[in-house]
């Protein structure tokens, strides 16, 4: 009995003991119970996880002996026990039971020593915290045995005496000993990889403090962290693992849905139907949370043992408080009391931040799956489904969406924990308060913000249009419309502010609560009396109240916004595929090779069928042309054979593989090499043979780094000519069974174009014995094909070969009638003297490498130095033997161009990442954006409300002593009053200081976005073709994004934790002065851990945002490929492409986690120390201390835890008049132009004159500046000595709008953006209807857009990509046509056009632009042979300038020129 009373030995000594009872039952069971418990599930977790298992390793045995032993030392006690029974001395039955359970427990944790090595683990937490526990509470028995020792003469029970300390310094060992970690376990990849994580290796302890990250801490803060620097993804997080198991679920998701609509019968379905508005979907979320649900679980579980201990610590406060009010409490007490705030606080640290990174690396894995599975989908979606997402749209699924949940699985277990917390806050508050609770709770209610979903349409609209705008941004310069442009931009971005101001100043009033609840408590009831204890017991409650309401309006909204962008990923996932089975691979029946029976192909199912009863038999081997005018089908045919289209009826069978050339080359951002390999093997001599047959050895020797050369997005820095030649190559390397052919010859000169017909595509080319589909305008080379499919309108209409459809005499003899250059005779000769001269030909006529785009970068200068340079003296060609000229040339370019220039191969400079500091000047910028004053007031603003705060609680403790005096009545006005004037002054300075802060932010957001927009719109061209759009894109979502959300709510947190924090020293230093000893160490290591923290973390944040960007650059590359992938079979390549970018990314962004993590951590337990040292000084000056200032002390503790110099738009005070030009004449005197200071001149001392109304063709070789001199016109190049001068105005004086808005340019690829076909032709909306008919007649259009059921509204997709590029070609000639200035410029703008309907252009030109001064730069001679004058061009001067007819009879170049086309003898 004398066991287990005696509570009076415990409280109220001052040296205080356990009686013994206790501590043999609850003390030593306590670790037991817990280690029986824990097992089960963890049994489980092992039986499922098994990492390979572990070697004994010395450790290990060690700990194994000490597991023995200590099960013998507590038999013994059983056995010493049982000895005394028959000795006669009976015991109570407490000293069997306890021996027993200890002793089959530590054979438990026997079991589990071994049972982790063999299953791979380590270092062990369960078995570590079983240690911890167990030295616990071994501590008091250890201490109340030496008191008896020390009290008693002799001991009386010496064998438990002795077996206790045997057991105590055992269970100390094993303690010791499981905080080392055991080797790797056999054949794990930690041996293989380069730079694994030291995660997967790190114990127990490590791995809740993040001690394993600080190496990675030491390694950025010594210097600024590179990409090799980090750590390899964890495995279970890679892509390979993560996507699958998605994938899978999703499957099975999508399973269940077929089978049940399968199911059903006919009239069942139609029952159903109209029952059930919608069929039911697969669910994406459902196969989220049976892929990652159980991870993420575990960090929920984490978060619930949090926000039990977070009420802790109030209780303890209570305590604390009571016990300085208490005169003769013994001092242990109040230590214990201290020590014990000091171990909740920090044991909720560590909880808190494992949920932390469990959520984290979910949202991690979830965004990497959702990625993966996105661009899976966009490989194989139809082009129906294409149509309705455009890739801007699915970039964003990819960059925002995912991030969404991202942020989600951080907030997501606030849906549980915030009410749970609000629960459990109330009912201690109500425990302190009574029902006066409610009156703050109310006012806490009340402001709880009411927030719209709104902003996220806007965000894509304005992502969506600033893709396209940058996809097309020559035109828009060209066609000065980017103020039109800019206006809609700026118009969805005001909305997006608008959503975001409502947001902030709800945010803004949430400071009223504690002041209505303390004064509706003092007021109720006389006999309330606000004390101590109370008053900071509530606010220290109110403070964690604050959180979870605040929290839960953010929670729901951005479960809100993670359900829109699951509903949009769930959409996309689930749009229909292309099916693999619509071309029949396998059928070997016939000898034909290519079969169409019957064949009726759509777009999409809802639309009208684009080809119609197909019958083709393309025999093995043979050579097939199919010919027609632009809009009739050919390029859809070819899709139809390569399954891209929805087939409809009939069947097609294609023998063996396929090789695909489309019309618009799609080249990837990668070496010429690898474009050409495209994942093939290299083979030196075929390779070579390819370049050879594909006229591209030329063009070779004047990239600066050959074929390493290293291609822009898009192709950006080859001719439209390479890319196709380029393409061409592809197709050949490949070796193919069947060619498809889209029209490859369209964007090359005319004996190019033979040469290649000649060297791979005719029957004596390099392709001769395969089968060979060949789409083409090109009519000189019908005659040498086998078959000829004649398209008109979507069917065929004739089909035989030359000589057959010549006799039947219909629609292909006419068309031949009207086009054939009668000397296709005559070029047979001309043949035989150009094969002498062919290799200086082919290089120097090679298509518009230059001509194409101005684009500025280091490859092309070098580019066109070395053509000027080697095309010295091509004048004469016969003049020496050609190929020891072109040796002895390259010589001399070779080394003129390595004295001028370093050799630059990369195009596309790697984005960098900034290193060092975030320079003041940033923030100073951002400042600048806020407003200097305004900024400067809001930190003041948020001084005074720290005073004000201290202010208030300084007077509340002061309140809280009057009730020790016994003078409470009295005083509870004046109180109340000073309170309430305090609390009001706060929360009035709260509310001005946050509004403040919001008005500043949106200030700043919406001038940061103007700013960037503007600047984007004034560089000039040559920065876009040599930046990634990917990468300027992530500048307007991500890191606008930054600034609009991110941002403010972070210099919010800064102040506040700022102001706070300095209140909360003020307040500690106050109150109990000997706390000022303790600051300076604290702030010091607080400092340099901040240090360390900032250097690493700031710089993962720099690679991370840098290995973005390559994500969606190569998705939007891969969906403008994916037909050109799936033609090749490349798709598996591409996807693996895709997650080693995720992967990478993923690489910089799971060490930014766990950096916050390592921090939270290091900051918080320094928190938890300040704590500690405001409860311990608390208690030594706990006799000249009242109960207020200890409060006030300890629950403020509580509380810490490219500028480019660019040319005007517009100069006002030389604004030309509004009629000109009226003449239209042009000069240029004494003109030159450079790309860029520094280089070569492309033009020199170019002098000529125009007059108004004349019609000047443009010819000459590649590079002699026949583009250039067009961008001189429009300014996109700004002269470097001379003028222009147009009608007496010269241009280099006005605004570049007032210049191109009065010049008219048909660009040489048409660009459309995605809006009405009327947008495209007038966005100023400066024409009526009328006026755009007539222009869409005089254009060959009307007839197409009349048959469109939206007639002008007809919705051009991103690109224009549903119309065919013969269309696009002619909605740019209606452009021009309505803004019908007096000065056009074409830029070989019929190169996709079919000859009837480029003859239609001619004449159209001819009668609209009569009075116009036209400057044409040609592809096809026949089409300026009537010009007025011919300028040609060579090494920009003016080689020949005259009339067509006089040149053709002076015998220089043009004669040459055109005996080539085959348009003089």
């Amino acid at each position: 009995n004398n066991l287990c009373c005696a509570s009076n030995q415990t409280l109220h000594t001052d040296s205080p003991d356990l009686p013994e009872c206790f501590q043999l039952s609850v003390l030593s069971w306590l670790p037991c119970v817990y280690l029986w418990l824990a097992c089960p599930p963890y049994l489980f977790y092992l039986q499922r996880n098994n990492k390979g298992y572990i070697m004994m390793s010395i450790l290990n045995r060690v700990k194994t002996v000490f597991g023995l032993v200590l099960w013998i030392v507590c038999w013994t006690d059983l056995f010493g026990t049982f000895h005394e029974l028959q000795q006669g001395d009976s015991k109570p039955p407490i000293y069997f039971v306890t021996p027993l359970v200890v002793g089959m427990t530590m054979l438990l944790a026997l079991f589990l020593i071994q049972f982790e090595r063999l299953r791979g683990v380590q270092s062990s937490g369960i078995l570590f915290i079983f240690w911890f526990l167990s030295v616990l509470c071994a501590i008091v028995p250890f201490r109340s045995k030496i008191l008896q020792a020390k009290y008693q003469s002799e001991i009386s029970d010496k064998l438990r005496f002795t077996t206790f300390y045997f057991y105590f310094s055992l269970i100390a060992a094993e303690l010791i000993l499981s905080c080392f970690n055991e080797k790797p376990p056999l054949f794990s990849n930690i041996d293989t990889d380069p730079n694994p994580c030291p995660q997967s290796t790190a114990g127990f302890l490590s791995t809740m403090t993040f001690w394993w990250f600080t190496s990675m801490a030491i390694k950025g803060y010594k210097n600024p962290l590179e990409a090799k620097d980090l750590w390899s993804l964890n495995k279970r997080d890679s892509s390979e693992v993560v996507v699958p198991k998605l994938l899978r679920e999703w499957e099975v998701e999508q399973a269940k849905v077929n089978t049940l609509t399968v199911r059903a019968s006919p009239e069942e379905v139609e029952v159903l139907l109209s029952k059930q508005k919608d069929p039911q979907k697969p669910s994406f979320l459902r196969s989220l949370i049976k892929a990652f649900g159980p991870y993420f679980l575990i960090g929920s579980a984490f978060k619930l043992l949090q926000d039990l201990i977070t009420f802790v610590n109030p209780q303890l406060l209570k305590l604390l408080i009571s016990f300085t009010k208490q005169k003769g409490a013994p001092t242990w007490w109040g230590y214990a009391l201290a020590f014990l705030m000091f171990f909740a606080a920090f044991l909720q640290t560590l909880i808190l931040h494992q949920h932390f990174q469990y959520c984290f690396v979910t949202g991690m894995r979830l965004r990497t799956s959702i990625i993966g599975a996105i661009y899976r989908k966009s490989l194989i979606i139809t082009n129906a489904a294409k149509r309705t997402s455009t890739v801007g749209e699915i970039v964003n699924l990819m960059s925002v969406d995912a991030q969404r949940f991202m942020d989600l699985t951080t907030f997501l277990n606030m849906l549980w924990s915030a009410p749970l917390q609000i629960i459990l806050a109330l009912y201690f508050l109500w425990q302190n308060l009574g029902p006066s609770v409610l009156a703050g709770v109310a006012v806490m209610i009340l402001l709880i913000p009411l927030n719209a979903v709104e902003q996220m349409q806007y965000k894509d609209a304005r992502i969506k249009l600033m893709n396209e705008i940058l996809n097309g941004i020559k035109v828009l310069k060209l066609y000065a419309w980017e103020s039109s442009f800019k206006e809609k931009v700026l118009e969805i971005r005001q909305k997006e502010l608008n959503v975001l101001r409502k947001t902030a100043y709800l945010g803004a009033l949430s400071t009223m609560v504690a002041l209505t609840t303390f004064a509706v408590y003092v007021t109720v009831d006389k006999n309330n009396i606000l004390d101590a204890e109370k008053a900071f017991v509530s606010l220290s409650l109110f403070n964690i109240l604050r959180f979870p309401l605040n929290m839960l309006p953010q929670v729901i909204s951005s479960i809100v916004q993670a359900s829109v962008s699951l509903k949009r990923i769930q959409d996309f996932l689930s749009h229909d595929e292309l099916d693999p089975e619509s071309v029949n691979r396998t059928n070997t029946a016939t000898d034909s090779s290519v079969t169409v029976v019957n064949g009726k192909f759509t777009w999409a199912k809802r639309d009208p069928p684009a080809l119609h009863n197909i019958n083709l038999m393309v025999p093995q081997g043979s050579l097939l042309a199919v010919v027609g005018h632009v809009g009739c089908g050919k390029s859809s045919l070819v899709s139809a054979l390569l399954g891209e289209m929805e087939k409809m009826e009939g069947d097609i069978s294609i023998q063996g593989s396929v090789a695909y050339v489309p019309q618009q080359a799609w080249i990837q951002n990668a070496t010429l090499r690898d474009n050409i390999l495209f994942g093939k093997a290299y083979n030196e001599h075929k390779y070579h043979c390819c370049l050879d047959a594909c006229a591209l050895t030329q063009d070779l020797e004047v990239l600066p780094g050959g074929d390493l050369t290293e291609i822009g997005e898009k192709g950006i820095n080859l001719s439209g000519g390479q890319r196709q030649r380029v393409s061409l190559a592809r197709a050949l390397y490949n070796e193919a069974d069947v060619y498809l052919l889209d029209d490859p010859l369209s964007a090359v000169d005319a004996h190019v174009a033979k040469h290649i017909f000649d060297q791979v595509i005719g029957p004596e080319g390099a392709l001769q014995g395969k089968t060979r589909i060949l789409v083409t305008h090109g009519i000189s080379f019908l005659p040498q094909v086998d078959n000829i499919v004649v398209m008109v309108e979507g069917r065929v209409s004739e089909m035989g070969s030359y000589q057959e459809l010549l006799k039947q005499n219909g629609a292909f003899a006419e068309f031949l009638r009207n086009y054939s250059l009668e000397d296709i005779i005559e070029e047979d000769e001309a043949l035989i003297d150009e094969e002498e001269n062919f290799p200086d030909d082919a290089l120097s006529n090679h298509t518009d490498m230059v001509d194409n785009e101005p684009v500025v970068n280091e490859a092309k200068r070098q580019f066109i130095r070395q053509i000027s340079i080697i095309s010295g003296d091509l004048e004469n060609p016969k003049s020496r033997s050609v190929r020891k000229r072109l040796c002895s040339e390259r010589k001399h370019a070779e080394s003129d161009s390595e004295k001028k220039l370093p050799k630059v191969e990369k195009l596309i400079q790697a984005e960098t990442a900034e290193t060092g500091r975030v320079k003041s000047k940033v923030f100073w910028e951002y400042a600048k954006a806020v407003g200097p004053l305004l900024s400067l007031f809001i930190c003041f603003l948020y001084g005074c409300q720290s005073a004000a705060s201290i202010g208030a609680n300084v007077w509340l403790s002061q309140w809280t002593n009057d009730a020790a005096q016994n003078v409470t009545q009295e005083n509870v006005s004046m109180r109340v009053g000073v309170y309430a004037a305090l609390g009001m002054a706060q929360g009035l300075l709260v509310m001005v200081s946050s509004f403040t802060l919001a008005m500043g932010n949106i200030g700043a957001a919406r001038k940061l976005h103007y700013a960037l927009l503007d600047n984007k719109f004034h560089t000039p061209q040559s920065f876009f073709d040599t930046t990634p759009i990917g990468r300027v894109i992530n500048r307007f979502s991500k890191d606008i994004y930054v600034i609009d959300e991110a941002l403010p709510s972070t210099v919010l947190m800064f102040l506040g934790t700022f102001f706070s924090s300095l209140s909360t020293m003020i307040v500690i230093v106050a109150s109990t002065p000997i706390f000022a000893v303790v600051i300076a160490p604290l702030a010091f290591i607080y400092i340099f851990v901040q240090r360390f923290y900032v250097a690493t973390s700031r710089q993962l944040k720099r690679l991370e945002s840098v290995s973005r960007s390559p994500i969606y650059s190569h998705f939007s590359e891969t969906v403008t490929g994916s037909s050109v992938i799936r033609a090749y079979c490349r798709h598996d390549a591409f996807v693996l492409m895709s997650d080693m970018k995720v992967d990478d990314n993923q690489k910089s962004y799971y060490p930014g986690i766990v950096s916050n993590r390592w921090l939270g951590v290091r900051i918080e337990f320094i928190g938890n120390c300040i704590v500690l040292f405001a409860a311990l000084f608390a208690v030594i000056g706990k006799d000249k201390l009242n109960p207020g200032l200890v409060g006030l002390s300890v629950s403020y503790a509580l509380l810490v835890q490219y500028n480019i110099s660019t040319a005007p738009w517009e100069v006002e005070d030389k604004k030309p008049s509004p009629d000109w030009p009226s003449q239209g004449n042009v000069e240029f005197s004494d003109y030159s132009v450079r790309y860029r200071e520094g280089l070569e001149l492309v033009l020199k001392n170019l002098t000529l004159s125009v007059k108004g109304g004349e019609k000047i063709g443009i010819v000459g070789r590649t590079g002699a500046g026949k583009s250039s001199m067009t961008l001189c016109l429009f300014r996109l190049l700004e002269a470097a000595g001379g003028e222009i001068t147009i009608d007496g105005v010269k241009i280099s004086e006005i605004g570049l709008h007032d210049l191109r808005s009065k010049l008219t340019i048909i660009p040489q690829e048409p660009v459309l953006f995605s809006g009405s076909l009327r947008m495209n032709l007038d966005p100023f909306e400066r024409y009526s209807d009328g006026e755009i008919w007539k222009a869409l007649e005089l254009s060959h259009l009307n007839k197409f857009v009349s048959n469109q059921p939206a007639k002008l509204e007809l919705e051009c997709s991103e690109g224009g990509e549903n119309l065919s590029v013969g269309q696009r070609q002619l909605v740019c000639l209606a452009r021009a046509l309505l803004r019908k200035t007096r000065i056009l410029i074409l830029d070989e703008a019929t190169a996709a056009i079919d000859l009837e309907t480029d003859d239609l252009i001619q004449s159209t030109i001819r009668t609209q632009f009569e009075d116009c001064t036209v400057f044409t730069i040609a592809h096809r001679l026949n089409t300026i042979m009537d010009y007025t004058r011919v300028l040609v061009l060579d090494k920009g001067q003016i080689a020949e300038f005259d009339t067509p007819t006089n040149l053709l009879f002076r015998r220089g170049i043009f004669y040459g020129m055109a005996k080539d086309a085959g348009l003089a003898q």
